[in-house]
């Protein structure tokens, strides 16, 4: 007998080194997803998976998409042309706020539950908790851009109606491996440098139905 299919959920970033992997995990976990995507070639036609081409930053794109959605999780960023941390950009330096701001409009209205959303450790007040070096390619590399449009898209987000998580994760590595994870709120307690982006997917997916996490912010790491 085939189990009950789980809510539905909008993923945006479903082409990305993490998005892949919400994903892979939303659908090996019995979601069913809705993928919003400007290139949606790049996204495998699977059981369960609905892909819409269009651009988040469109209204109109962003409703179709969430049509019958419960929740959403974005794992968008700004990209680089590179992992060269001065590489130029390929995505607009305010791509993620302007995006936040159309998902805070339209979301309410199609009676979303919950958003979850990847940013990164040293974003706002975490980045007096970083090292310094890392401070240091935060104000003197394109990698910048991200790290203040993440904060852009925090603030509306938290100032929206709207029930959220916000996952900061330290350093990613490509390890696909799940591993333990350490929460860290307000510094407590110190969070390690690494985890996979295997883990982060997963905990991505579990902070939907985990209450305890609304309306919070968590530094996620290795534990």
């Amino acid at each position: 007998m085939q189990s009950k299919q789980k809510e539905k959920l909008l993923l945006l970033g479903a082409t990305g080194r993490t998005g892949r992997l919400v994903l892979q995990n939303a659908l090996a976990k019995g979601h069913a997803v809705n993928c919003l995507a400007r290139n949606s070639n790049r996204i495998k036609p699977q059981e369960g998976l609905t892909i819409f081409e269009g651009n988040p930053i469109n209204e109109n794109d962003l409703n179709k998409a969430l049509v019958g959605c419960e929740t959403v999780i974005s794992v968008l960023n700004i990209s680089r042309k590179s992992d060269f941390p001065w590489s130029g950009l390929k995505t607009p330096k305010t791509y993620l706020s302007d995006v936040m701001e159309k998902l805070v409009s339209v979301a309410g209205e199609q009676g979303i539950k919950k958003v979850v959303i990847c940013s990164a450790w040293g974003v706002a007040e975490s980045k007096d908790d970083i090292p310094k070096w890392f401070k240091w390619f935060i104000d003197n590399s394109n990698i910048s851009y991200a790290y203040k449009d993440h904060e852009r898209q925090e603030q509306l987000l938290m100032a929206s109606n709207l029930k959220w998580t916000i996952v900061r994760p330290v350093g990613l590595v490509n390890s696909k491996r799940q591993q333990l994870i350490r929460e860290t709120f307000g510094n407590q307690p110190k969070p390690s440098l690494t985890i996979s982006r295997q883990s982060v997917a997963i905990y991505m997916l579990d902070a939907l139905k985990n209450d305890r996490l609304i309306g919070k912010k968590v530094v996620v790491s290795k534990g």
